[in-house]
């Protein structure tokens, strides 16, 4: 539920036109908020939004298209690169963000929430080194600062309905349990990210955050689907091994090939989502922690499950799909 906000202030928003942005703008606008949307050309912004066109790497265009010499209380990011890609990756998701913030240091702009990745905490991944390389230049800025580390979305967990619609079996790495998250819907983060402009105890902090409910295994998505089918439960299992074969494959390609070395790229974080958890790392035990992992929210992955298969629900993976 959105409460509103003890003292409405003016927000500039980026990355408001993705699924996750749409939510955190209606999120401020119920919490009554007056937002300005910045982004590319082209993009469609939440009703009750203003919209404002630029170049998100250009310092001028941010000055003169985004912030206009104006007052503003607070920027929101959920901007993040696509395709995950090192190049978009430290295109969009350092320096497009870093050059919002030197704008926003430059014009008296006291306050910053930021998106991040809870996968950032065992960086292996280009987009990974991006995203800290950022949340560090925030954390140096002067600014007051949150930064929410959600883990996964329904909406890349939801994309093996179709092959069990068509009689195909459920795929899992290994069998099924290797990995572990708390799924968080977009509504519920939206809700979270608008309410660190107020809350006190989320200032100048690193904020892990999940959905409601135990920590679920890729093996119980599955079942659960096929119970929501009326069907019997069939998985296949995909050995890790494969992954890395194809990863060895593609990297030696990409010598030669930078489309092939971004297909390669690709293959790793599908290997990384295969095999490490969403849920807070305890580095002194070495392992993922699903109770020290915080939950926020009343939706859940089942519940949103159940909506899928009805028809009530509908998804936009764009690149969130693995299969």
């Amino acid at each position: 539920m959105n409460h509103p906000s003890p003292r409405p202030r003016r927000i500039l928003v980026l990355g408001g036109t993705g699924t996750i942005g749409r939510a955190t703008v209606r999120a401020l606008l119920l919490a009554g908020h007056a937002v300005v949307c910045f982004g590319r050309a082209g993009a469609q912004d939440e009703a009750g939004a203003e919209s404002r066109r630029g170049v998100l790497t250009d310092p001028r265009s941010v000055a003169q298209d985004g912030f206009r010499g104006e007052r503003f209380d607070a920027v929101v990011s959920c901007l993040a690169s696509r395709s995950g890609t090192p190049k978009d990756a430290w295109a969009v998701d350092y320096q497009a963000t870093l050059t919002v913030l030197e704008a926003a240091r430059a014009v008296g702009v006291p306050q910053m929430v930021l998106l991040s990745a809870i996968c950032v905490q065992k960086p292996k991944l280009g987009f990974q080194h991006a995203k800290l390389a950022f949340e560090r230049a925030l954390i140096e800025s002067g600014l007051t600062y949150s930064i929410v580390r959600p883990t996964a979305y329904f909406k890349s967990l939801s994309g093996q309905l179709d092959r069990l619609r068509r009689g195909k079996p459920f795929l899992l790495f290994g069998d099924g349990s290797l990995t572990a998250c708390k799924p968080i819907s977009d509504d519920d983060l939206g809700r979270y990210l608008a309410a660190c402009l107020d809350d006190p105890d989320r200032r100048n902090r690193i904020l892990p955050i999940g959905g409601p409910g135990p920590a679920i295994t890729p093996r119980q998505q599955g079942e659960r689907l096929f119970e929501l089918l009326g069907r019997p439960a069939r998985f296949r299992s995909v050995p890790v091994g494969m992954l890395d074969a194809i990863v060895a494959v593609l990297a030696g390609l990409g010598r030669v090939s930078q489309r092939l070395a971004d297909k390669a790229e690709l293959a790793r974080i599908g290997r990384y989502y295969a095999t490490e958890s969403m849920l807070v790392w305890d580095g002194a035990r070495g392992r993922y922690d699903a109770d020290a992992t915080p939950s926020t929210g009343s939706e859940t992955l089942f519940a949103f499950y159940a909506r899928l298969v009805a028809g009530e629900a509908a998804i936009d993976r764009r690149d969130h799909a693995v299969f």
